[in-house]
């Protein structure tokens, strides 16, 4: 056993530079101890702060076996968090178990996706429990307001910071040109330009103010190189069905330039898709597979030096939330495990996302098929920036801390009133909003997507039917075709507009209720023609409490967000759109930046 807090070893000398730190401990590993670091899985909280035995629903390993058998050190940290100070007791526990059951005493380095947002979908995000709560990015994106997304990133770096996250699997800078595609609600809308504004503000609050990360920092990993939003018909490669690009417009530069900024304004890590691009100059296999892609372009053409890491699953076949779901490895799919692990490194990736598989990269080295000099390479940069994060000299949290900062009173305040702020009025006939203070007593409200809680609060005098009312709420989502599968379910996708029933079943509302005021969730940019013609007032959010809406809608607080992109007129126009090219629907229903006030209306 290493002596791991003597300072006679190199790489725990603090006074030495990260350079030699990192050459020492390299010096020291075995071929193993180098294969763990290559693998980033997830990792969960178990009973009463425990480390977690094996997790089958998500194919998970004992936490132990996964710090003290298959060495890794890197995990994505999955599950809702409640309690923060349980979450940093746990993530404490964790830290001291390296340090008194590994030889090296490497740290871990905690990640995170999304959790200071609404959407709750395993695999790609976590709602925000106890953290402060905030738009969607498409939000932060309707208030056109960079330092507004600096000061969330702000805001959510001191929170990941009080619990133990040191990596945030984000922000994702995939531009929304193909709007069937599911996760659009995670971007900055369609805007190139838009879109590279606020990464260069989302690194600043994360990261720092000088490019580079030091002990206060959580590293970013923007995503998906080279840019996921040109699905062929918006289908999602998590799924067979979705794994082509395309580029009907010739477009693929233009999905780069946030990538472009993002690196310019020091990006610590990059994640490229799972896509597979088709009809280009490009090998037709995954993104993280590609030699041209992340070789060619993200390291030499475009020269990013820091960490590569491959999104989740590409090497073997897993079950996830009970669905069988094969290795994303698209084009690559006649390959064996270990061919697969070997082309990933040849691209010039780092790390394999969501894989717990380092006995192929020994495997790789052994045969001949990897030189463990690549290794190195690899080694040397994930090494590198746990010593810049300052994990090496102080792994540990302070749990008073955690409970202190997380869910901080003035950070929830701040979030409240981006949700509120970017609801975008689309239509406002005879200024029906705001209503007054007097409509909730006055007026018999019937209301749709509203909790008991908010309305009573509102003191809204609330009817069960429609023909006995004189006002209708209703807050509705975007239109999508449920997908089957315990995973799959949560991505929605398909068809943008509402099916015939339910706008039958709307229309009979707008018939009887002599004021309907629509919100509407854009998680997509869905077909909301018939809604603008008949509702009174249509107003959009892109992740708002049942109380901030009613407070916009009773004129509390102005809405003042802007569509972060065009909203189609029809399907037909989606259909007949290009993938990759943006505002390409013929004459939408209402452009990019339209957005009403009160005073405008």
């Amino acid at each position: 056993m290493e002596k791991k807090n003597n300072q006679a070893v190199p790489y725990r000398d603090a006074r030495r530079t990260i350079n030699e730190r990192v050459s020492d401990l390299i010096s020291r590993m075995t071929l193993a101890e180098k294969a763990g670091q290559l693998f980033h899985n997830m990792i969960s909280v178990g009973p009463e702060g425990g480390l977690a035995p094996a997790t089958p629903a998500f194919g998970l390993l004992a936490t132990t076996v996964l710090l003290e058998e298959k060495l890794m050190s890197h995990f994505n940290l999955i599950g809702p968090i409640r309690d923060p100070k349980l979450v940093a007791k746990w993530h404490n526990l964790l830290q001291q178990h390296v340090l008194d059951n590994t030889r090296l005493g490497i740290p871990v380095s905690l990640s995170s996706d999304p959790r200071n947002h609404f959407v709750q979908n395993v695999g790609t995000a976590f709602n925000a429990g106890c953290l402060s709560q905030w738009p969607e990015p498409l939000g932060l994106a309707a208030l056109r307001n960079p330092a507004l997304v600096q000061r969330f990133a702000e805001c959510a770096r001191q929170e990941y910071l009080a619990l133990g996250l040191r990596v945030a699997l984000h922000p994702q800078v995939d531009l929304a040109t193909e709007y069937r595609r599911a996760r659009i609600t995670a971007t900055f809308g369609e805007d190139a330009d838009l879109a590279g504004d606020y990464v260069e503000a989302y690194i600043r609050g994360f990261q720092g103010l000088n490019k580079h990360i030091d002990h206060q920092s959580v590293a970013t990993m923007v995503k998906h190189f080279p840019g996921g939003g040109p699905q062929m018909n918006g289908e999602d490669p998590h799924f067979d069905y979705g794994r082509e690009q395309v580029y009907p417009g010739n477009n693929f530069e233009y999905h780069l330039q946030p990538f472009k900024r993002a690196i310019a304004a020091g990006a610590s890590q990059i994640m490229p898709y799972y896509g597979m691009p088709v009809g280009t100059q490009y090998e037709e296999v995954g993104f993280a597979f590609n030699k041209q892609i992340i070789t060619g372009i993200l390291r030499k053409e475009l020269g990013f030096n820091g960490v590569i890491c491959s999104d989740w699953g590409l090497v073997s076949d897993a079950t996830i939330l009970g669905q069988s779901m094969p290795a994303r490895a698209w084009g690559c799919e006649s390959l064996s495990e270990i061919e697969r692990v070997t082309k990933i490194l040849d691209a010039g990736c780092d790390q394999f996302g969501g894989e717990t598989r380092p006995e192929l990269v020994v495997q790789a080295v052994e045969t001949g098929a990897v030189s463990e000099a690549r290794l190195d390479e690899s080694v040397s940069r994930l090494l590198r920036e746990k010593f810049a994060l300052g994990l090496f000299d102080n792994p540990f949290v302070d749990v008073d801390t955690a409970g202190d900062v997380v869910g901080r009173a003035d950070f929830v305040h701040e979030g409240e009133i981006a949700q509120r702020k970017s609801m975008t009025l689309l239509t406002n006939k005879s200024n029906t909003l705001p209503l007054s203070q007097s409509d909730s007593q006055d007026k018999k409200i019937y209301a749709e997507g509203l909790k008991p809680g908010a309305a009573q609060k509102r003191g809204l005098n609330l009817v069960e039917k429609p023909e006995e009312a004189d006002l209708a709420i209703l807050r509705l989502r975007c239109p999508y075709e449920p997908r089957p599968g315990g995973f799959e379910a949560h991505f929605h996708a398909g068809s943008l507009e509402y099916p015939r029933d339910e706008l039958q079943r709307l229309e009979g509302i707008f018939k009887t209720v002599p004021i309907v005021v629509v919100d509407v969730y854009l998680d997509r940019p869905g077909v909301l023609t018939q809604l603008a013609a008949n509702a009174s007032a249509l107003i959009a959010n892109y992740g708002s409490s049942e109380y901030a809406c009613l407070d916009v809608l009773f004129g509390d607080t102005q809405p003042e967000g802007k569509l972060p992109f065009d909203l189609p007129r029809s399907m037909e126009a989606v259909r007949n759109s290009r993938e990759d090219v943006p505002f390409d629907t013929e004459n939408p229903l209402f452009k990019f930046g339209h957005g009403l006030t009160y005073n405008t209306a």
